[in-house]
C-alpha cells in the first residue's frame, strides 16, 4: 500500500479498543488532552461482550494484590489502590446500569446485558472527545529520536501518525476469533522490553487417552476441591467432550505446570470414611455402588464400575475390608488427574505472561525505558483470578495510565 503523504498528529494514540484502551483513551481525553483509539477490529469491545456468558463480570467486591500472579507481585498494589472496585462500581451506577452478585463470590454481573458496559465506555470516549480509528492495520511503529512533541510514528491503512505518547492495550493471545494478536509483544521486543513466555490461562484441561473414558460424562458438573502444589480452590467442575472444565478448574489452571498431576477431591463436603461407617451401621446390605449414588452423580460411579476403577463396587457395604475402604477413600478424595494439556488460547478466557513489569513503572504504566511509550491491560504480565478481577486490572492500569498522561505538561 503507497502511503499517503500527510502526516495525522494525535498527542497521544492508544492502540487496542478493549477494556484497558477504551478506559484509558476516555480519561485522557476527559482530561482535556487529544487522544486517538486503533483497533483492527470493526467495532469497539468484542471481547467485552463475550464476557461472562454475555453479562460481563466487570469487577468483584473483594479486589486484593494476592488475587494477582505476576513474575513482580507487587507490581498492582499501587494501580489497584488508586481505582477500586468500589469506583468503577460508582460509575456503573452513574450510568444507572443495573448488576447483581452471582452467588457469595463478589462476582458482579450486568443485569441485562454486556452490552451495557460497551455502552458506557462509548459515551465515556465520546465526553473525551476520544478519536476511534477502526479496522485499523498497523504495518510497523517508529521511534523518533530527540523531539519531545513527536516520540513515535505509526504506518497504518497506508497513512502516518505521528504522536507524543504510544498506549498499548492489545491485550494477550486468548480467544483469537475475536482478534487476538502478540502485537503487544513484539512492539514491547522491538523497544527492547523483555515478555515473560506467554501462555493461556484461566483455560479448560484436556484429557490423556486413558481418560478419554470420562467423554461419556460431558455436561455432568460436582462440587470439588482442586489442588495444584499448595493453591487450592473449592467450586464447581465440569464434565466436557474434551476434557475437565468449570470454575475451579480454570482458576488452578494458572497454577498447573505441563506434566504435573492434580489433585481432586470429588466429596469436600464429606469425610466419606465417617459416612461409610455410618451406612454399614444403617444399611449393611446396601451396595457400594447404591451407597456411593447418594453422594456422588451416578454417571459418574455407573462409569467407575463399567470400567473396572470401583473394582469392589458391587460389593455391599458390610462386606468391604478396611484396605478396600482406605482404597475408596483415597480414590474419591485425592484423586490424582494429570491433563495432557489445555484447550489453548481459543478458549481461554486470558493470557498469562506478558510485558515484563519490572521494565514498567507502576505508578504510570510507562515503560522505565522509554519516554511516552506505556503498556495496560492484559498485554502486562498480571493475571487475575477468575472473577471479575481481569476487568479490575484494566480499569486500574488505564486509570494510573491516563492520570499519568494527563498530568503532563503540553
Amino acid at each position: 500500500m503507497i502511503e499517503n503523504n500527510t502526516i495525522n498528529y494525535s498527542e497521544t494514540i492508544v492502540i487496542g479498543a478493549g477494556a484497558a484502551g477504551l478506559f484509558c483513551a476516555a480519561h485522557i481525553g476527559k482530561a482535556g488532552k487529544q487522544v486517538t483509539l486503533f483497533d483492527n477490529g470493526k467495532k469497539i469491545g468484542r471481547k467485552i461482550l463475550m464476557a461472562g456468558g454475555g453479562f460481563c463480570n466487570f469487577t468483584n467486591l473483594d479486589v486484593r494484590p494476592s488475587h494477582y500472579l505476576s513474575q513482580n507481585p507487587h507490581f498492582v498494589k499501587s494501580a489497584l489502590a488508586r481505582f477500586t472496585q468500589w469506583d468503577f462500581i460508582s460509575l456503573v451506577c452513574e450510568y444507572g446500569i443495573a448488576y447483581h452478585e452471582k452467588g457469595e463470590s463478589g462476582q458482579l454481573f450486568c443485569d441485562n446485558s454486556a452490552q451495557d458496559i460497551v455502552d458506557l465506555l462509548a459515551q465515556e470516549c465520546a465526553k473525551g472527545k476520544v478519536n476511534i480509528q477502526l479496522r485499523q492495520q498497523i504495518d510497523r511503529v517508529e521511534q523518533v529520536e530527540n523531539d519531545t512533541k513527536v516520540r513515535f510514528k505509526i504506518h497504518a491503512n497506508g497513512q502516518v501518525w505521528a504522536c507524543q505518547n504510544l498506549v498499548i492495550a492489545t491485550g494477550g493471545l486468548s480467544m483469537p476469533a475475536l482478534g487476538a494478536t502478540p502485537f503487544g509483544y513484539k512492539i514491547s521486543e522491538q523497544f527492547g522490553l523483555n515478555v515473560i513466555a506467554p501462555r493461556a490461562s484461566l483455560v479448560p484441561f484436556t484429557y490423556r487417552e486413558t481418560d478419554k473414558i470420562y467423554t461419556a460424562l460431558s455436561g455432568v458438573s460436582l462440587d470439588v476441591n482442586v489442588s495444584a502444589g499448595k493453591t487450592h480452590f473449592r467450586g464447581d467442575m465440569l464434565f466436557t467432550h474434551r476434557g475437565l472444565s468449570g470454575p475451579t478448574i480454570l482458576q488452578i489452571s494458572n497454577y498447573w505446570q505441563a506434566n504435573d498431576s492434580v489433585e481432586i477431591d470429588l466429596l469436600p463436603s464429606e469425610n466419606l470414611a465417617e459416612i461409610l461407617a455410618e451406612w454399614k451401621k444403617q444399611s449393611p446390605n446396601q451396595q457400594l455402588k447404591n451407597a456411593l449414588a447418594q453422594v456422588l452423580p451416578k454417571r459418574l460411579v455407573d462409569l467407575w464400575l463399567e470400567h473396572n476403577l470401583l473394582k469392589f463396587g458391587h460389593k455391599s457395604l458390610a462386606q468391604l475390608s478396611n484396605v478396600e475402604i482406605v482404597e475408596l477413600v483415597q480414590f474419591v478424595h485425592h484423586w490424582q488427574f494429570q491433563p495432557n494439556g489445555t484447550e489453548g488460547y481459543r478458549t481461554a478466557e486470558v493470557t498469562m505472561g506478558g510485558v515484563d513489569t519490572r521494565e514498567i513503572s507502576s505508578k504510570t504504566m510507562e515503560s522505565q525505558q522509554h519516554s511516552g511509550l506505556y503498556f495496560i491491560g492484559e498485554v502486562l504480565d498480571v493475571t487475575g483470578w477468575l472473577g471479575g478481577y481481569n476487568f479490575q486490572w484494566a480499569w486500574s492500569s488505564a486509570y494510573a495510565c491516563a492520570t499519568a498522561i494527563g498530568q503532563n505538561a503540553d
